[in-house]
């Protein structure tokens, strides 16, 4: 531990923002746009420079059946868990440079920061990019990481499909990846220890000061589609009171919703609507159909359960009250993360001896070290971001707050790779 933690590590911050402003200009849209859909012509192509970097640092690449990648510096006792860190470089339509590709290239710079000092880890270090964070193409977030942790059955996974009709499989093949998908799940033991270092996504770091976040929970949603069915006509022919108006009921469910969320009087409960598709949608036709996608989350599941719960019951009220139907489909109802508290104190450790200052904090955003949590032990690495921004194109880290990260990460893989 101690030799790890006095190691004088630089990190070359000036080719590591090159770096991420190369990546950012391998997009499906204009820069400073970044949109990098799973499987699509700029994702391969990102998934390519990427992997040649990798192998100008010397490292080993494996990939599985879906496209997770494995970027491998071995260590002195390549029997042991190795240690892992990584993070995502697929990016939403209209994103921007930082979320996810800090991981993956802060990640690899890490591991250059201490071959350049001489370090030799006793564990292997394994970089890791992992396929489709975002759930973009298939409606479901973390396809890679639910795969490797076994939360996805690859049945569940081969009927999959994106909006135009296309399978996993289908688009899979397309892009190079073959092979049984059962084959992604990851033994439990094959990391001894997991760390992510992302950008904060939030306003909490920037605000206070402070430059590393340390993460010890992991929030998780539940995803609920809700339709609602009604009675629909002309709207001016319809009178009033005989009208069962499907629009109407689901408004009231969404502030159930949001009533819900606010009475557990914990600020780490969140309920979200951010979908909502009326049918038949006419300005003169009274609403028929209504399908609402909600998000859920918590860092406490039962809490998180607790709320919708309460949302089922006043969708019962409503819909007795209003003469309309409504019907539940669960998408996901992921289990939070706690991050493992011997590598919550070994950041802490690696942010004080890097001059850098930190708080314990929690992660409200989910990544996909929730479902590396189900085999291995994890914890997360934030950066402050500027005005907490992400998903549009003005997200931003500066290259300070980028260094502070990648030392941190850099000390604490030095430190568990040593162990």
């Amino acid at each position: 531990m101690s030799s790890a933690n006095s190691l004088l590590i630089s990190v070359d911050v000036n080719r590591l923002t090159g770096e991420l402003t190369t990546l950012a200009g391998i997009t499906e849209a204009g820069p400073p746009v970044v949109t990098r859909v799973v499987f699509s012509e700029a994702d391969l192509r990102a998934r390519e420079w990427v992997k040649g970097l990798c192998r100008e640092a010397g490292l080993m690449i494996r990939e599985d059946a879906v496209g997770n990648t494995f970027v491998r510096w071995e260590g002195s006792e390549p029997g042991l868990a190795a240690v892992g860190t990584g993070s995502h470089i697929d990016a939403i339509p209209n994103a921007g440079a930082y979320d996810g590709a800090v991981g993956v290239l802060g990640g690899l710079e890490a591991i250059r920061a201490l071959q350049r000092v001489g370090y030799r880890p006793r564990r292997a270090i394994e970089l890791v990019i992992f396929t489709s964070e975002e759930p973009t193409r298939f409606g479901i977030g973390c396809l890679g990481s639910r795969l490797m942790g076994g939360v996805l059955s690859a049945e569940q996974a081969l009927a999959l499909r994106d909006k135009d009709g296309h399978g996993l499989e289908e688009l899979r093949s397309a892009a190079g990846f073959a092979g049984p998908l059962g084959w992604v799940k990851l033994a439990e033991g094959h990391y001894s220890a997991f760390v992510e270092l992302h950008i904060e996504q939030g306003p909490i770091l920037e605000r206070e000061g402070i430059d590393i976040g340390v993460v010890t929970h992991i929030a998780a949603p539940a995803s609920l589609r809700v339709v609602i069915e009604g009675e629909g006509g002309h709207a001016g022919a319809m009178l009033m009171p005989v009208r069962h108006d499907a629009f109407c009921a689901a408004s009231e469910l969404v502030l159930a919703l949001e009533a819900a969320a606010k009475a557990t009087g914990v600020i780490d409960t969140v309920g979200t609507v951010g979908v909502c598709e009326v049918f038949p949608g006419a300005v003169n036709s009274v609403p028929s159909r209504v399908r609402l996608e909600t998000d859920i989350r918590d860092i406490d599941g039962a809490r998180r359960d607790g709320v919708i719960a309460s949302l089922k019951t006043a969708a019962e009220e409503i819909a007795e009250r209003r003469g309309v139907r409504i019907g539940f489909e669960t998408v996901n109802a992921d289990p939070p993360a706690t991050c493992e508290p011997a590598i919550v104190e070994a950041i802490e450790r690696a942010a004080k001896v890097a001059g850098r200052s930190s708080q314990r904090m929690v992660s409200r955003a989910y990544h996909d070290s929730l479902f590396v949590a189900r085999f291995a032990p994890v914890a997360m690495i934030f950066i402050p971001c500027r005005g907490g921004v992400s998903h549009r194109p003005d997200e931003y880290a500066s290259p300070e707050w980028i260094a502070g990260g990648v030392e941190v990460l850099a000390r604490t893989l030095a430190e568990l790779a040593s162990q």
